[in-house]
């Protein structure tokens, strides 16, 4: 092929001769061909005359818009399915990726007899907005179809499996996006339209798509943003329609080459010039180079995700922000690249790429505690923040990445055309997303996954450098890599949270991150992806993981099976202790929680965790594939704001737990009513009430319990006769020390909600909700607990729907209005109003002294004020003593009196406190320490 390289100049058809074709890719690369190639003579000039630019670039532009929406929008949905972000994250950037490159390099050997191609670029449009609409349909039939594999193999071929499938279906669409690029190409032809400009504009408008769904998610939702995106994609598909019609109109019929033959000035055709820039085995270096340099970008771009979506917003948020980032670098780098001259700037790329992706590291605990300490008034102020901090981050390596595509086409003179690097680079950022997700983060960790990416763009961009002497900078990067790949420490990391906190434990793989921490005090925080914390050793903390257990095995008449949802430190399972012959399944899907439950929470758990069956598996997979019937089935605590969470709170998912009950079972799931907003609960308990039209409700502290009986709950003649039975210390362990009551008392009543929206498990609400309420000003628990405690039953509906003897109407009611006292505490303490806080906590201790939540509460304003009386003139062992009156278990006065006593010469007295408050709280610092 006659070739002649024209510099930075563009050529257009009017300054070549009347046999020629001059075609150019905007960076300095053009190409002379002759006009005598399978195509029309009339199709090439139907396209130079009639396409008009802006609207070709504006179509275009809009085309990367909505792929990229669609691209989040099915990372979100893939989550769904997986339960986990990153499976979600990794699997759509490879499949785009992957489509994109095989979509364009295979666009490449379809053109050159192509005279109409925006008419097919429009069908592959109006496809990929079809395709979208029924994607979820799609990948509903396949996984009941993979579902029946699901018996025969573990978790790890499962989401093997699963991804395999989810990976199949959206290359389908990305191919088809891919495959536009060299389309639209092709119909710029002749319009003095260059490769960078397409590109650029492409670029510009993924830019915008990326973001997009942050605006469409709180809004409308993930359905409503899916046929959002798919009406826009169909109207690009029918401007590029009509724009081909445009052209026609405008140029007349295409000669068609056997009704009307043309004689061919030459004898032996040319082959189009983009197909007849095919790489050859010299140029293999440069390929393997640019392909692996697309790995590297991915290897990043995955481990950004992971270590920004820790640090900052949600992941799926952060994947949006930087993919934005990312292509609006890309584009501004390509830009630049024109400007560039001479061949030193091959030699700046590599060095600057590596030391950026080094910077990124070094500055990942300032970021942190940057935004941790940060104040927002809204999500899209986060957003606008928090991604402006990226940006300052990412954008010098991005912008890198985008100049390497013009400097190598200006490199190859002409020889290789940028669609054949795009396709290749595409490809190599496929397998380095699935390289660096499923092999670099499990294996070494995520900050040693993006140093090693940022050294490969080193090591693969250094091909093109022609000194040697300048592979001596792999020296201090080399250096600067090694201590960079190491985790900082969460203290470092979030220095609000847990200052002077040591880190005990970090288990990270594909799934999450799993760290546990040791606070000063010797408490222990089991961390799910840093922020998300699962579960603490806090003496009240445990009561409320023990209590998870307590309520559902109180409440069944006569419990043999039991299984928990969800392992997290183990402790839930403690609560099931005074049961001896109960047989116990956890199912959890993190293997980093469930190796810490064993090794960093034994002294609160080991006893009833040895003697349980812990399964790693997911939840929903789990209860699809499991035979076995259950008394009991608890689901245990967890963060609904996160996508795939949310899926623990579908209708499906309370069907297939209510599939597995055995007659007379109850399955109770409880929520932490601080990750709510009254919208988002409602919409919970109105899918929970659709599986179990008998389910009630009970407030322990600010857990909500729903409970779901398969049949009907049992009455309270039973439940009393049950524990009355019992000796007095295993009756109080049972109870958790609090008595039968107490827990009558938080009886809440049925559901009754007004009708409106359910959770589905493809078609979600809470998630796109609530993390709208982390960034609001006010708080939402207010609202919500005054419609709990407007909605509560009333005492006689109580005694009549449990069928309280005559004889007990009074414990109940103390334990009732103790309650409601307590919530009304509670209410005051929120709007504000400490002394009437104060007042109806006396009074609800007064009427049930044996609350567990209530005689805290006390307990701890008695302790918050005990600098103050004894200033006053009343003696510290006294009002220490009066503490401990209220609540015996409480942990500062127990250490509080153990000092006094030691201060005071009495070895033997403070001995039995340290004892007591060992019994309370076994990884308390000092108590270990005097242990030894």
């Amino acid at each position: 092929m006659p070739a002649e390289y024209r510099g930075p100049k563009r050529i257009c058809p009017a300054e070549s001769n009347a046999h020629a074709r001059h075609w150019t890719d905007g960076a300095g690369f053009s190409v002379t061909v002759s006009p005598s190639v399978p195509m029309s003579e009339g199709g090439a000039a139907r396209i130079a005359a009639g396409v008009s630019p802006r609207l070709l670039l504006l179509i275009y532009a809009c085309s990367g818009l909505t792929s990229l929406a669609f691209e989040v929008l099915w990372a979100r949905m893939l989550t769904l399915q997986f339960g986990v972000s990153a499976f979600g994250v990794v699997i759509t950037v490879a499949a785009f990726m992957a489509g994109l490159g095989v979509g364009s390099l295979a666009g490449l050997y379809g053109l050159a007899r192509l005279a109409r191609p925006l008419r097919l670029f429009a069908l592959l449009e109006a496809g990929i907005a079809a395709f979208a609409l029924l994607l979820p349909m799609l990948l509903q039939s396949l996984e009941a179809w993979v579902g029946a594999l699901a018996p025969g193999i573990g978790i790890g071929s499962w989401h093997l499996l699963q991804g395999a499938v989810s990976l199949g279906c959206l290359m389908l669409p990305a191919t088809a996006m891919g495959a536009g690029f060299p389309l639209v190409l092709r119909a710029a032809t002749g319009s003095g339209v260059s490769l960078a400009r397409v590109y650029g504009f492409n670029t510009c408008g993924a830019a915008i798509g990326a973001l997009l769904p942050l605006a469409l998610l709180p809004l409308w939702g993930w359905s409503s943003a899916v046929v959002v995106v798919a009406t826009l994609g169909a109207l690009v598909a029918a401007a590029a329609w009509w724009l081909d019609g445009r052209t026609t109109a405008a140029t007349g019929p295409v000669p068609d080459a056997q009704t009307n033959p043309t004689p061919d000035p030459q004898p032996h055709p040319q082959p189009h010039p983009l197909r007849a820039a095919r790489p050859t085995f010299k140029q293999l270096p440069t390929w393997i180079a640019y392909g692996g340099i697309g790995a590297a970008a991915l290897m990043l771009e995955i481990g950004w995700t992971r270590l920004f979506g820790m640090v900052l917003l949600r992941t799926e948020y952060v994947l949006a922000v930087i993919l934005a980032v990312y292509l609006i670098g890309v584009g501004g780098g390509s830009l630049i690249a024109h400007t560039l001259r001479g061949p030193r700037w091959l030699a700046v790329l590599p060095p600057l790429a590596a030391a950026s992706g080094l910077v990124s590291l070094a500055a990942l605990p300032w970021l942190s505690r940057w935004a941790e300490a940060a104040d927002y008034s809204s999500l899209m102020t986060a957003l606008l923040w928090q991604g402006g901090a990226i940006a300052l981050l990412t954008l010098p390596l991005t912008l890198a990445l985008g100049a390497w595509l013009p400097l190598l086409a200006r490199r190859l003179d002409g020889e290789v055309h940028g669609a054949w690097l795009y396709g290749v680079n595409s490809i190599g950022a496929a397998l380095g997303a699935v390289i660096g997700g499923f092999v670099l983060v499990p294996w070494i960790g995520t900050p040693a996954t993006v140093a090693v990416a940022s050294l490969a763009l080193y090591v693969c961009g250094m091909v093109w450098v022609e000194r040697r002497s300048l592979w001596l900078t792999a020296i201090p990067l080399a250096a600067a890599a090694i201590p960079l790949a190491a985790f900082p420490p969460v203290a470092r990391l979030l220095p609000h949270a847990h200052a002077g906190g040591q880190d005990l434990f970090r288990y990270e793989d594909a799934m999450a991150l799993t760290h546990v921490i040791e606070r000063r005090d010797g408490q222990r925080l089991l961390l799910s992806d840093l922020q998300r914390m699962d579960a603490s050793t806090d003496p009240a903390a445990v009561a409320l993981q023990m209590n998870q257990a307590r309520l559902p095995l109180l409440l069944h008449p006569a419990p043999h099976r039991v299984l928990f949802l969800g392992l997290g430190t183990g402790i839930s399972l403690a609560g099931s202790a005074p049961y001896p012959d109960l047989q116990r399944t956890a199912v959890e899907l993190s293997r980093g929680a469930i190796v810490a439950a064993r090794r960093w929470f034994a002294p609160l758990s080991e006893p009833v965790l040895a003697r349980t069956r812990v399964v790693h598996d997911d939840v929903r997979r789990f209860l699809r594939v499991d035979t076995s019937s259950y008394d009991v089935i608890i689901g245990d605590v967890f963060h609904p704001d996160l996508v795939g969470r949310s899926a623990l709170l579908s209708v499906q998912q309370f069907r297939r737990a209510r599939e597995r009950l055995a007659e007379g079972g109850l399955f109770v799931q409880w929520l932490a009513l601080n990750q709510f907003d009254l919208d988002a609960l409602q919409t919970v308990l109105r899918s929970f009430h659709e599986v179990y039209p008998r389910a009630v409700l009970f407030l322990d502290g600010f857990r909500l319990a729903m409970v779901g009986p398969r049949d009907a709950l049992a009455g309270t003649e039973d439940l009393l006769t049950r524990v009355d039975a019992l000796p007095g210390t295993a009756r109080a362990a049972r109870t958790g020390g609090e008595g039968v009551w107490s827990w009558l008392g938080r009886f809440w009543g049925p559901i009754d909600v007004p009708a409106g929206a359910t959770q589905q498990e493809w078609w979600p609400r809470i998630e796109y909700s609530l993390p709208r309420v982390r960034y609001r000003r006010e708080t939402a628990l207010l609202p919500l607990l005054q419609w709990l405690d407007a909605h509560r039953a009333r005492e006689a509906e109580i005694a009549r729907m449990f069928a309280v003897p005559a004889a007990r109407r009074e414990a109940l009611e103390r334990a009732y209005v103790a309650t409601e006292l307590g919530l009304g505490s509670w209410l005051a303490d929120l709007a504000g109003d400490d002394g009437e806080a104060a007042r109806l906590l006396r009074y609800a201790y007064e009427a049930n002294p044996h609350d567990r939540w209530i005689g805290l509460g006390l307990a701890d304003r008695m302790m918050a004020t005990i600098e103050r009386a004894s200033a006053a003139g009343l003696d510290r062992r006294r009002a220490l003593l009066a503490i401990l009156k209220v609540r015996p278990d409480h942990p500062e006065a127990l250490r509080a009196l153990w000092r006094l006593e030691e201060a005071a010469g009495d070895a033997d007295r403070a001995a039995t406190y340290r004892r007591r408050l060992e019994a309370v709280s076994p990884l308390d610092r000092e108590v270990r320490a005097a242990r030894g």
